[in-house]
């Protein structure tokens, strides 16, 4: 029919003109958007992504990132919040329009130091690697193209004719492999990383790049690009910060906690005050142990170490009974007789576990938390050791805990996401009983708690089968302190 067809082209140019400002799927968020969208777009677009960024990073955790399990459950995850998963399809603007928004509110959030940065820049990386990965091979050349790139696939041909060189300057490929591999010319200041591994030829001031390698050489230009446009950000906040709209959202995404809610714990009354000196050596992160060696060895921590340690022993399972007996036996071991400790110490220990005042049930720190909030003065034993210590003390004391020189320099490298103590001692668990105990479920956030402290992190202790699953209930306290008054 004529109308139908009138109303099809006029369609037709209508997608043609939306899609002009989003050309491809895959893009370097370059250019911040322009256009004006309401405060409920803003925070839906928000909360969104940083879901997705999210499963990201718990995904990267469970699987090889290679793998055909993390790019189907990664893609699903994108289909699910309807961010593009298809690169360069030619009817996902609104998808492309959500990403690239979504990407700048995010680099706002998370412009603002530099661990925030750290975490908002791998996320990112990960997330682009994968839809870099899943490029056909002329959508790969457009995208090339469209970030000016001048990496350009060299014809069957050349590939032919220096097949023998390119056998020879490639580790890892056979000849067979060397012709059914895509080559692409790159200017040697692109790969000079290859080129100092002696892992490529080079002819004519051109490296003749895999394809297998090829992703690493347009990672490092997107890495160079985001870090410079985020540092570029963290200059500009100031203007941010005035509006009175977008700054307390801004920080609540940047500082809020979306893991696991410690404060309930299927262990509730499972551990023994008796076995508190011997997990504390097996179990415990180096900030809990610190924590736990200065209350035996002082008698009395100081608030900031009372609420970091106390939280996280109630994560672990001491019940309110047990933690008032806890605290009371170490403290009348001090100066503290069993009179003051009653009209001192106890309210906040019931404080804690939401028996008094607001009656709120107070969730652990999490690593984010002991860091950006509260660091220790002279005397305090709260924080974080690989933060607020002295390099070199912090080198004695884990050669005190017997870690061998070797491991010392590689602490960092613990093969898995840390973001929370009670993930660390959780996971401890796991391993010395041989990997049977489940891993805990996460519950429904929400809590005050969630809401009057900044705590940010993603936690990748979730089993990766249900990190899914659980995203929603994990970013509930979030979705909730946007939905406020």
């Amino acid at each position: 029919m004529e109308f139908s067809s009138r109303a099809r082209q006029r369609h037709l140019r209508l997608a043609g003109d939306k899609r002009e400002p989003y050309p491809h799927s895959l893009q370097f968020y370059q250019e911040p958007p322009t256009e004006t969208i309401s405060l409920n777009e803003f925070e839906s677009f928000a909360v969104d992504r940083l879901r997705l960024l999210k499963v990201v990073e718990n995904l990267g955790v469970s699987y090889v990132k290679s793998g055909d399990a993390y790019k189907s459950k990664l893609e699903a995850e994108l289909r699910k919040l309807k961010f593009p998963y298809r690169a360069l399809a030619e009817d996902d603007y609104d998808a492309r329009r959500k990403d690239h928004i979504s990407h700048f509110i995010l680099r706002l959030a998370y412009c603002q130091s530099e661990e925030l940065r750290r975490w908002f820049l791998q996320q990112e990386m990960d997330l682009f690697r994968y839809r870099f990965n899943e490029l056909t091979d002329s959508l790969r050349q457009k995208f090339l193209d469209h970030v000016n790139l001048s990496f350009e696939a060299i014809s069957d041909d050349l590939k032919n004719e220096l097949a023998n060189e390119l056998y020879m300057s490639t580790p890892g490929l056979s000849m067979t492999k060397v012709k059914e591999q895509m080559f692409y010319k790159v200017g040697l200041a692109d790969a000079v990383d290859l080129f100092r591994a002696r892992r490529v030829f080079i002819k004519d001031g051109f490296a003749f790049v895999p394809l297998k390698d090829l992703d690493a050489l347009v990672l490092n230009n997107y890495r160079k690009t985001l870090s410079k446009a985020l540092a570029l950000t963290a200059r500009s906040l100031p203007s941010v910060q005035s509006d009175e709209r977008l700054q307390p959202l801004l920080n609540h995404l940047s500082h809020s906690y979306i893991g696991p809610d410690y404060s309930v714990q299927k262990n509730t009354g499972k551990i023994s005050l008796e076995h508190i000196d011997a997990l504390s050596v097996k179990s415990f992160p180096l900030c809990m142990r610190q924590l736990h060696k200065a209350l035996r060895e002082n008698h009395h921590l100081r608030h900031g170490g009372r609420m970091q340690y106390g939280l996280f022993l109630k994560g672990i399972g001491l019940t309110l009974e047990q933690a008032l007996e806890f605290w009371k036996k170490e403290f009348i071991r001090g100066k503290v007789d069993a009179d003051k400790f009653d009209k001192g110490y106890a309210y906040s220990i019931r404080h804690n576990y939401g028996k008094e005042g607001k009656r709120t049930d107070y969730t652990p720190y999490s690593c984010m938390k002991i860091i950006m909030s509260n660091p220790p003065s002279q005397g305090d034993y709260h924080g974080c050791p690989f933060r607020h210590s002295d390099p070199e003390l912090l080198k004695q004391k884990l050669q005190s805990y017997k870690v061998p020189p070797s491991g010392v320099t590689q602490v960092d490298d613990v093969g898995f996401s840390l973001n929370h103590p009670n993930q660390y001692f959780a996971e401890s668990q796991r391993i010395l009983s041989g990997g049977k105990e489940v891993k805990k479920e996460p519950s429904h956030l929400g809590n005050s708690q969630q809401k009057n402290n900044s705590q940010e992190s993603v936690n990748s202790n979730s089993a990766s089968t249900s990190s899914s699953m659980t995203t929603d209930a994990e970013l509930e306290g979030l979705e909730a302190y946007f939905t406020e008054d």
